[in-house]
């Protein structure tokens, strides 16, 4: 293999799962200190968060309870399935369900609908249906609600949102813009499933296939969107919008295990292994737990044996895009979500100094714990969402990981998973079907 490939094990291009242990990690502080973003822009996005409760409660009913507060439940595993998931006994495994995010059923909820809601607050300031917003972790001032009305949606329906996806982020930013009037255009990648060009559809937004991967469908949106003044392209690749958005849930996590007395250190540490496709939403979270709790995270990406864009980004360092095509890997898996080939670099920039480790899985594990939490738990996951539990037990042996580790697995999706296509899922792991938990 040429130079440039001398910081990547030869399994990745060999389609091996492995656990790569990234040798640019550096102290947390020192990382952060060089990063893009502060804390205080994490703080901005919780304010923005808590300025749309009353919005979000008006627009979504389920939303109501939680005065419009969109966070995902925190459950732990019995420990019996606890130690089949870490490969032995005594081993605490906790589960952040995204997979059940209310509105979206999926984690891109944070970064694309946060990205709709900074962009109609933009407009409705520059278009006088809002008073000036309050300084980042102050209350802000009232009229949110309105952005309901007439007024505003007549507004926002002078404008497209323009973006490239898999599917969850482009049903995420258009549930969220169609909500308020905007209109959307989505570019679907030859890997989006079926029924998430029927629900995109379902909520009128204009739906284009391509016959290309994710990273094409993202230039193409890119393309249609670049010379027209009244679109929004949601850059799916570089939008610091997104990557807040995400790193907000860290403070959602971070008051749960609060709750359950959990208090992470060194010795102790929180281990949280996220699903990457392009990076945006494991990097954002990533992010905000290392401004949380420095190093006391053990931050562990998991990604396809076909698509391990990531690793193969930060093995080969900064200094150019690469791609798994170039390692002659094919970027085909049944993890949709994570069919991607070129990792974002507004996130490798981030998690270089940041990042501990990436884990790779096969499909056919991705299958297997589908089925097998389908069976002990009730969990409706899709194959990406199943992710962390295929790549727990080799990265706690692998990173020799404390017995008493605070393992948090991230579920990213599969709450809105039909019968039929999650009844194929199960099928590929052998299961005869949707036989109940």
């Amino acid at each position: 293999m040429a130079d440039r490939w001398q910081g990547l094990p030869g399994g990745v291009a060999r389609g091996e799962p492995l656990v790569w242990r990234n040798p640019a990690r550096q102290p947390a502080a020192q990382a952060l200190a060089a990063a893009d973003f502060r804390l205080a822009d994490i703080e901005d996005a919780r304010a923005r968060w808590t300025r749309f409760g009353p919005l979000l409660a008006a627009l979504f009913p389920v939303l109501r309870p939680t005065a419009g507060r969109i966070d995902s439940p925190l459950s732990e595993l019995p420990s019996e399935l606890a130690a089949r998931v870490a490969g032995g006994p005594g081993h605490r495994v906790l589960v952040k369900h995204d997979d059940a995010l209310p509105v979206t059923g999926c984690i891109k909820a944070r970064g694309g609908v946060y990205e709709v809601l900074v962009l109609a607050e933009r407009l409705a300031l520059d278009h006088g249906l809002l008073e000036d917003v309050a300084a980042p972790g102050q209350p802000g001032a009232p009229g949110h609600e309105r952005l309901a009305g007439p007024a505003a949606r007549a507004l926002f329906g002078r404008f497209t949102l323009v973006l490239g996806s898999t599917g969850n982020l482009g049903f995420s930013v258009g549930v969220m813009g169609r909500a308020l009037g905007f209109e959307v255009e989505v570019h679907l990648s030859h890997d989006a499933k079926a029924w998430k060009k029927d629900r995109l559809r379902a909520l009128g937004a204009r739906v284009i296939e391509h016959a290309d991967d994710y990273s094409r469908a993202v230039r193409a949106a890119r393309e249609a969107s670049a010379h027209r003044p009244d679109c929004h392209f949601v850059d799916d690749e570089s939008s610091a919008q997104l990557f807040l958005g995400y790193a907000t849930a860290a403070f959602d996590l971070r008051a749960q295990l609060q709750a359950l007395g959990v208090a992470p250190s060194p010795a102790r540490p929180l281990v949280v292994y996220l699903p990457c496709g392009v990076g945006g939403a494991p990097g954002g979270v990533a992010f905000g737990l290392k401004q949380l709790y420095g190093d006391a995270v053990v931050a562990v990406f998991v990604e396809p044996v076909a698509s391990p864009c990531l690793l193969v980004q930060l093995a080969s360092g900064l200094a150019r895009p690469v791609s798994v095509y170039d390692i002659g890997l094919d970027n085909r898996t049944a993890a949709d979500g994570l069919a991607v080939g070129t990792a974002s670099m507004l996130v490798a920039r981030q998690m270089l100094p940041l990042l501990d480790a990436v884990a790779t899985v096969r499909d056919a594990d991705l299958f297997d714990w589908c089925a097998r939490l389908w069976r002990a738990q009730g969990l409706r996951l899709e194959p990406s969402a199943a992710a962390g539990f295929a790549a727990l037990a080799p990265a706690t042996s692998a990173l020799a990981l404390p017995p008493d580790a605070i393992q948090v697995v991230w579920t990213t999706g599969g709450g809105l998973l039909p019968d039929e296509p999650f009844g194929a899922v199960l099928a590929m792991a052998g299961d005869p079907g949707l036989t109940g938990a």
